[in-house]
């Protein structure tokens, strides 16, 4: 095991001893070198490698942060090539096929229960990209209405693995009012049971996502 792997089981290490829950803050890079007595760089190797499987995140200008995927089994692979816009539409396709079925059996399925998470999910909308973690999304909560635990563990599954495509795609789709009506329409299909409007809203919804990611600039990412 080289020294940066090494040191990414470290800092993993301070993660979970201290508690810290996504969206904490953690040591900078530099608080980290002086504790392990060894270089910047070689602490910022480190964190560039749990950054790319979602499990550590940098805000500009603020710090490193535990990242949303800290608790998964399933990680992104942190040596897959960078992210491009083809990439990122792949995620929008892939989840254009499996979304708007989802909707329809939720809308037959969904229990009190879930309306309930539903309507806790759906203002994760409105955080901005780069906002603090949330617990609840909105999609994988779609999944679980369905009745299906293997439906929702897809879902939540692909997000996981396609994290920083996911994460591009909240920054590309930036109207966070827009977004919030968007799911919550969805919300509203579902409660009422009315499957066919809550299999064309998903739709739709994707299809919005996917169109303002068409139309972006897209310098590649790694």
């Amino acid at each position: 095991m080289s020294l940066s792997d090494r040191l990414t089981e470290s800092i993993l290490g301070i993660i979970r001893e201290g508690g810290l829950r996504p969206g904490d803050a953690i040591p900078s890079a530099r608080e980290l070198a002086k504790r392990f007595a060894i270089t910047t760089p070689t602490v910022r190797e480190a964190l560039r490698k749990l950054e790319a499987t979602g499990a550590v995140e940098f805000r500009h200008g603020s710090g490193t942060y535990v990242g949303p995927t800290i608790n998964n089994v399933v990680l992104a692979n942190p040596h897959r090539p960078p992210i491009t816009k083809e990439s990122v539409l792949q995620l929008i396709d892939a989840r254009l096929v499996i979304e708007p079925a989802v909707a329809v059996q939720s809308a037959t399925a969904r229990q009190p229960e879930n309306l309930e998470r539903l309507e806790a999910a759906v203002t994760n909308a409105l955080v901005p990209p780069g906002g603090p973690a949330f617990a609840l999304n909105f999609h994988v909560e779609l999944a679980a209405a369905a009745g299906n635990p293997l439906l929702q563990e897809v879902l939540a599954s692909l997000l996981k693995v396609r994290v920083r495509e996911q994460q591009r795609i909240r920054t590309l789709y930036d109207n966070r009012e827009r977004d919030h009506e968007e799911h919550q329409a969805i919300l509203e299909a579902i409660r009422s049971q009315d499957a066919p409007a809550a299999e064309r809203l998903t739709r739709e919804h994707l299809g919005n996502i996917r169109r303002a990611v068409e139309a972006a600039d897209f310098p590649e990412l790694s």
